[in-house]
C-alpha cells in the first residue's frame, strides 16, 4: 500500500515539474510545403509555416497552449514576394508566436536572385569608355515574362559594388544656373558623351540631402549645359524651396541676396555605361540587354556569387487599430537583399531623413502652426524597408541581421507600440537602418503638429536598445542610423552606431513649437561614431520640435567625418536641437569638442554637462552592453 501512494505521488510531482513546450512548425530550404512541418519532415516556406500556425489557432489546437515556434534551419529562404502577417496570426500573452533561426544556426530570409553565367567582354564594347575595354565581365540581364528585371543596386560576393557614375572621377561641378519658371538647370559641359548615355540620372547633393533626377533631354549652349528633367522629379525640384540646390537669378534664392550661405549644389551622374572606368563598378544596359561589371583584382567571376534585388520588402506586418498584429517574435534571423525602384520610375526629390517629396512649394507668406516663418509646405511618401509594421503591438526583434537592403532596414510606420529591437545588426543598408513614426503622408502636411484623434495611430512605447548599426545611408546619403519622428515613449540606449553619411539618430517631426503627441522620449548612452561622411548640417544626434520630458544623456560622440562638399565647411554638430525644439534636457554627454547648435528653439530647454570635460566613465558605459559584443563579431561573417 506504501508503494503505491509512493509511485502516485512521483508521478504527480515529475508532471508538476515537467515544462510543457511550444508547438514546432520547423522549415528547412530542401523541405517541401506538402510536409507536416517537423523536425524530420520540414515545410520549406515561411509563407506557408505563418498560415500553418494561423489554422492552428484558429482551430485551437491541442499543444500550442505554450505557443508556437517556426524554426527555421539554416540556409536561403527565396522571397518573390513580401510575407504578410495579420492580424489573425497574433499570438497571445501566454502562448505568443516565435518566428527564429535552429539553435546555433543562420537562417536568411532574402529578396535577391543570383545573376550567373559571366563571360569576360573581349570584343568592344559600344559606349564603354577605352580604360575599360577588355577588362569587363557581362552577363544577360535577367527577364521576368520577357522583361528585363529593373534593378538598381548589385552585389558581388556580399559586397555592394558601385553603380557606375562620375562621383569619384576627382573634384565634382557645382550648378551654374536654374530657371525655376522653365525647369531648367545649367551645368559646365561634362566629359562624358551626353549623346551616347542612356538612362542617365543626375544626382544633386542639397545640403542634407541627395536628390536623383531622370535626364530627358540635354543642350549644348556655348560653354555649358541647359539640361531638362522627367516629370514628376523635375516640378518637384523647381518649386520645392528646401533644400535649396542652386542660386537661381529668377526668384528670391539668389546667394547675394536672402541667402548667401546656399551657394550652387555639385552633382554627378550615374546609371550609364559611359561612365564605367573604374574596378568594382557595374552597369544595367537596357539598350543590349548585358550586365557589365569590373571585377576587383581578387574577384574571380566565374566563382563569384552576384546577387541582384527583386523583393522590396521581405515581411509586411498589418494589423487594424481595432485589432492590431500581436505577441510576435523574430530571434537569429537574417534579412537580406532588397530592392527599392522609385527613384528608377519617377526620380527621388527628398526632404529630410529620406522622406520623398510627392508635391511641395514654397508658402507666398510664410507660417504654419508653431512656426511663423516657415516657408515650406511638403507631402511625403517613404522608402520601402525591408521589415515594415503597420498597426501592430508586441513585435520583438532579437539577434537578428539585417543587410544588403536598398532603403530602410526595419521601418515601425505607424500605430506601432511596446515593442522591443534588441541585439540586432543593421550593416550595408542603403538608407536608416531604423525608421519609427509617422512622417505626414498625402493627407496631411509634413509640416503640422501631429496629433492624432484617435491616438493609436501613434507609435509608441518602441526600445531599441543594444543594436550595432554601421554603414548604412550608403546610398540615400540623407537617411540616418535610426530615425524617429512623431513618436512618444521611444527609448533609445546603448547602441552603436557608426560609418554614416549623414546623422546619427535623428528625433523628432514637424519644425513646429505646437504640443503634439511627441513627448518622453528619451537616446541614452548610446556611442555614436564616424558620421556626416557625405552631408553637413548634421549632428552626432539631431532633434526636432516640441517634445516635452524628453533627454538627450550620458552618450558618447565623436569622430566626426569631413563632409568633401558641405555648402557651409562648419555647419556640423555633436548635438544639434533644430527649429522649435522643445522641453528637452541635455546633459552629461561626452562628445569631442562642445560644439552644440541650438536653432530657434522653443522653451524648456535644459543643458548641462556636456562636451570633453564629462567624465570619461561615460565613454566607457556607453554603447553596446558587454553580452552583445558578438554584434561586432557579425560583420565578418
Amino acid at each position: 500500500m506504501k508503494k503505491s501512494v509512493t509511485v502516485c505521488w512521483l508521478f504527480v510531482l515529475t508532471a508538476l515539474t515537467t515544462t510543457a513546450q511550444p508547438y514546432e512548425i520547423w522549415l528547412s530550404p530542401t523541405g517541401s510545403d506538402r510536409n507536416p512541418g517537423t523536425k524530420d519532415a520540414p515545410m520549406s516556406t515561411l509563407s506557408m509555416s505563418v498560415r500553418k500556425a494561423r489554422e492552428l489557432r484558429r482551430l485551437n489546437t491541442a499543444g500550442i497552449e505554450e505557443g508556437i515556434h517556426i524554426i527555421l534551419k539554416e540556409g536561403l529562404y527565396q522571397q518573390y514576394e513580401p510575407v504578410y502577417i495579420r492580424t489573425e496570426d497574433s499570438g497571445t500573452e501566454t502562448s505568443p508566436t516565435v518566428i527564429r533561426s535552429a539553435t546555433n544556426e543562420r537562417a536568411v530570409i532574402s529578396g535577391g536572385i543570383k545573376a550567373t553565367d559571366w563571360k569576360k567582354v573581349k570584343e568592344a564594347v559600344s559606349g564603354l569608355p577605352k580604360i575599360a575595354q577588355g577588362k569587363v565581365w557581362a552577363t544577360d540581364i535577367p527577364s521576368v515574362w520577357d522583361e528585363p528585371v529593373n534593378f538598381r543596386e548589385l552585389w558581388v560576393n556580399g559586397r555592394k559594388a558601385d553603380k557606375a557614375s562620375s562621383l569619384h572621377d576627382g573634384e565634382l561641378d557645382r550648378l551654374f544656373k536654374s530657371d525655376s519658371l522653365k525647369e531648367e538647370l545649367w551645368i559646365p559641359i561634362p566629359e562624358l558623351s551626353l549623346e551616347n548615355a542612356k538612362q542617365l540620372e543626375f544626382n544633386i547633393i542639397q545640403w542634407w540631402t541627395l536628390a536623383s533626377l531622370r535626364i530627358k533631354t540635354y543642350e549644348i549652349i556655348g560653354d555649358h549645359v541647359k539640361l531638362i528633367f522627367h516629370q514628376p522629379e523635375s516640378k518637384i525640384e523647381f518649386e520645392h524651396p528646401w533644400p535649396m540646390p542652386v542660386d537661381d537669378s529668377m526668384d528670391i534664392y539668389r546667394a547675394d541676396t536672402k541667402y548667401p550661405f546656399c551657394g550652387n549644389s555639385p552633382f554627378y551622374f550615374s546609371n550609364s555605361i559611359e561612365l564605367l572606368n573604374r574596378p568594382g563598378e557595374w552597369c544595367r544596359d537596357v539598350k543590349s540587354g548585358k550586365l557589365y561589371y569590373w571585377p576587383l583584382e581578387e574577384e574571380d567571376m566565374k566563382k563569384a556569387e552576384v546577387v541582384i534585388p527583386m523583393v522590396e520588402t521581405l515581411v509586411h506586418i498589418e494589423g487594424s487599430l481595432d485589432n492590431p498584429v500581436k505577441n510576435i517574435t523574430f530571434e537569429g534571423l537574417n534579412f537580406e537583399y532588397t530592392s527599392w525602384l522609385r527613384p528608377s520610375v519617377a526620380g527621388n526629390i527628398p526632404l529630410q531623413d529620406g522622406m520623398y517629396l510627392i508635391d511641395a512649394y514654397k508658402l507666398h507668406d510664410p507660417g504654419t502652426p508653431g512656426n511663423a516663418t516657415l516657408e515650406n509646405q511638403a507631402w511625403l511618401g517613404r522608402q520601402a524597408a525591408g521589415v515594415e509594421l503597420y498597426k501592430a503591438s508586441k513585435i520583438n526583434f532579437y539577434n537578428c541581421a539585417f543587410r544588403h537592403l536598398a532603403a530602410t532596414g526595419l521601418d515601425f510606420v505607424s500605430g506601432v507600440n511596446h515593442c522591443k529591437i534588441e541585439g540586432c545588426l543593421f550593416n550595408d543598408i542603403g538608407g536608416s537602418g531604423i525608421k519609427a513614426g509617422f512622417y505626414g503622408d498625402l493627407s496631411i502636411e509634413s509640416h503640422l503638429p501631429y496629433d492624432p484623434s484617435d491616438f493609436r495611430e501613434v507609435c509608441h512605447h518602441i526600445t531599441i536598445s543594444n543594436n550595432l548599426i554601421t554603414d548604412c545611408t550608403n546610398e540615400y546619403w540623407g537617411c540616418d542610423g535610426i530615425n524617429v519622428s512623431f513618436a512618444h515613449d521611444v527609448n533609445i540606449e546603448h547602441n552603436e552606431l557608426s560609418h554614416l553619411n549623414n546623422s546619427g539618430i535623428s528625433l523628432g517631426w514637424g519644425w513646429t513649437g505646437v504640443v503634439n503627441c511627441m513627448k518622453n522620449n528619451r537616446i541614452h548612452a548610446n556611442n555614436i561614431h564616424h558620421f556626416a561622411k557625405q552631408l553637413y548640417d548634421v549632428a552626432g544626434i539631431y532633434v526636432l520640435s516640441a517634445m516635452p520630458n524628453s533627454e538627450l544623456s550620458n552618450n558618447y560622440i565623436h569622430h566626426i567625418e569631413k563632409a568633401p562638399y558641405a555648402h557651409l565647411d562648419e555647419h556640423y554638430h555633436y548635438i544639434y536641437l533644430d527649429q522649435n525644439s522643445s522641453f528637452i534636457r541635455v546633459f552629461d554627454s561626452w562628445t569631442d569638442t562642445e560644439r552644440f547648435n541650438a536653432n530657434a528653439t522653443g522653451p524648456g530647454n535644459e543643458w548641462e554637462n556636456n562636451g570633453p570635460a564629462v567624465s570619461a566613465e561615460v565613454k566607457q558605459k556607453a554603447g553596446l552592453e558587454a553580452k552583445f559584443n558578438y554584434l561586432l563579431k557579425m560583420l565578418d561573417d
